[in-house]
């Protein structure tokens, strides 16, 4: 693989191979399957290429340090990068500060939002500037 040459993009060659996944999985169920079906497949895909994943990430909800609840990230890759996928054509801020959550609890610097619509993959990269 071509070794990517910015200096300034957080985990660039990981990324690649991230994004390049969910496009295979695209590519092979196509639009319409529910957001479990391309969660299993990425994993499929994610051990096919060689990384490390862990799924479904568990982290508290915690108020004056009394556990109030609790959430799951979809994956952690290479325990570098949180993955979020989502069914649907458009990114809500919803979807935005859930991820920027993630990234806040797990003190990750990067997590990437891929959204598996009826045009394709979309993704954004998703920086935590307070890592």
């Amino acid at each position: 693989m071509k070794e990517l040459k910015r200096s300034d993009l957080v985990y660039p060659e990981l990324s690649y191979r991230i994004i390049g996944c969910a496009f295979e999985v695209y590519n092979i169920l196509g639009q319409g399957r529910q957001e479990k079906h391309y969660q299993k497949a990425l994993v499929e895909e994610f051990k096919n290429i060689g990384l490390a994943i862990i799924e479904q990430v568990y982290y508290p909800i915690s108020f004056k340090n009394k556990n109030i609840g609790k959430d799951f990230l979809d994956f952690l890759v290479n325990s570098q990068v949180v993955v979020e996928i989502k069914k649907g054509d458009r990114y809500s801020k919803q979807h935005i500060d859930q991820v920027l959550e993630y990234l806040k609890v797990s003190d990750k610097q990067l997590a990437i939002l891929i959204n598996f619509g009826s045009q394709g993959v979309h993704f954004k990269r998703i920086i935590n500037f307070n890592s």
